[in-house]
């Protein structure tokens, strides 16, 4: 019977950046489209005083 191998426990590491870039990315949006919103009806609101 043959020796058995070593079966390594470590995992490769997985680059977690480009789930991050699109974290950051959603972010952005979400927060642009709230910017716009508010700008919108602010200036809804300055021109119907």
């Amino acid at each position: 019977m043959g020796k058995p191998e070593l079966v390594s426990s470590k995992k490769p590491e997985i680059n977690k950046e480009k789930s991050l870039k699109g974290t950051f990315v959603s972010v952005l949006l979400l927060g642009a489209f709230i910017v716009v919103t508010w700008l919108l009806v602010f200036f809804l609101f300055i021109a119907r005083k």
